[in-house]
């Protein structure tokens, strides 16, 4: 493996670099509160046939943590995400694969920029405007409420004060394992910083979005895996994706929120199989 520093938006990305030289390129972008690390199971398993691509976003692990709310808005994000592709994607489009908020990223992406992708894997992450205009649909029905009870810690995030010291005292990180049923958790020795850094993903995205959701639409081969356990996100508000791509496939996948960590074989499968498609 090589590290690397790219220079994103105003911000140093640690970059890491590993397997197949002359394989086609696969970006891992990790969500939150976790960092690059949360994708080495499946990075192990994908190095022998492609050049594996992963780093820490903004505000996490060995990256830099700019300050405020602003500093975390998807312009940054795109421009961030979009150096890396131009580092590391010497030989055109990569394949890129996001989890959480890392799949979050990837909606934005594939809508916006997707020149840059030969396909897309997304996990347990919705495209903001498509849940947008999905919870408009289906506010007040059961379908809204379940995703709303699993929603619970957006609105946590978005508290004063309550939310740094909850991951200064590793409070939250215990709460966020509970939901998920994790026994040991997979978060890294800088789970305080990235949780309290991160948590400006929320602040600066999620209203805007829910507010004023836009028609976002990609042509980009997409494989939307749904697991069906995931504590956070519903298979119903996953699929909201579906109308959204013209070339879209729903895998479903019996595991919960963090696929990759538990799951890390099926998700690699899926990542080449789907590669072999397009």
């Amino acid at each position: 493996m090589s590290n690397k520093i790219v220079k994103g938006d105003g911000v140093d990305l640690a970059v890491q670099v590993q397997g197949n030289p002359e394989g086609p390129t696969v970006l891992l972008v990790h969500g939150y509160p976790d960092t690059h690390a949360v994708w080495d199971g499946v990075a192990a398993r994908l190095a022998d046939r492609y050049r594996v691509v992963t780093y820490d976003v903004r505000g996490a692990g060995a990256s830099s943590r700019p300050k405020g709310r602003e500093a975390y808005r998807f312009a940054h994000l795109m421009n961030d995400l979009r150096a890396v592709v131009e580092e590391v994607g010497q030989d055109g489009p990569v394949h890129l694969v996001g989890h959480d908020w890392g799949s979050i990223q990837g909606w934005e992406a594939v809508t916006t920029m997707p020149e840059l992708f030969a396909s897309y894997t997304s996990i347990s992450g919705p495209c903001l405007d498509h849940a947008g205009r999905w919870n408009r649909a289906f506010a007040g029905t059961a379908k809204g409420l379940r995703q709303a009870l699993r929603s619970w810690y957006i609105a946590f995030f978005h508290l004063p004060v309550l939310p740094v010291l909850g991951w200064r005292t590793g409070f939250a990180a215990k709460v966020v394992a509970r939901a998920e049923g994790m026994r040991t958790p997979h978060f890294g020795p800088t789970i305080a910083l990235d949780g309290e850094y991160g948590v400006q993903l929320y602040r600066a995205n999620i209203l805007p979005r829910m507010r004023h959701p836009q028609e976002r639409r990609t042509d980009v081969p997409v494989q939307l895996v749904i697991p069906e356990h995931d504590a956070f996100v519903t298979p119903a508000l996953a699929a909201s994706a579906l109308p959204f791509a013209s070339r879209i496939t729903r895998v479903p996948l019996k595991a919960g929120h963090w696929a990759p960590v538990s799951r890390p074989a099926e998700i690699a499968d899926l990542v080449d199989r789907h590669i072999g498609t397009v």
